[in-house]
C-alpha cells in the first residue's frame, strides 16, 4: 500500500518518542525497542487500509459530480411529471373506466 512521505516521518518520530519514554533501567535496549515500535506502528497503519489525501479528494469530486447529476435528473423528472399530469391522472382515469365497464357488465 502506498504510504505518503509524511506518514513514514510521523511513524519514525512517534517510535523515537516512545523509545525515549522508556525508563532509565531499559535505556540499553532503546534501539531495539525503537525498531520494534516502528514495525508495530507500520503494521497497524497497513491494516487500516488508508487512502492518500489525493485519492480521497478525487473520490470526493466524483461524488459531488454524481450528486449534481442526480439532482438534475430529479428536477428533470419532476418537470416531466408536471407536464404530463404526473401520471396519477392517467391511473384515476383508468380506474374509473374499469369501474364503469364493470357496472355495464353486471
Amino acid at each position: 500500500m502506498y504510504q505518503p512521505p509524511m506518514a513514514k516521518e510521523s511513524i519514525d518520530k512517534l517510535a523515537k518518542s516512545l523509545a525515549e519514554a522508556v525508563p532509565e533501567g531499559l535505556k540499553n535496549v532503546r534501539d531495539d525497542l525503537e525498531k520494534n515500535f516502528r514495525s508495530v506502528l507500520q503494521t497497524g497503519l497497513d491494516k487500516l487500509d488508508l487512502v492518500t489525501r489525493e485519492e480521497f479528494e478525487v473520490q470526493q469530486a466524483v461524488l459531488a459530480k454524481t450528486r449534481a447529476k442526480l439532482e438534475a435528473l430529479e428536477m428533470r423528472l419532476a418537470g416531466m411529471e408536471q407536464g404530463t399530469g404526473a401520471g396519477k391522472t392517467r391511473r384515476k382515469t383508468a380506474k374509473k373506466a374499469a369501474k364503469e365497464k364493470a357496472k355495464k357488465n353486471c
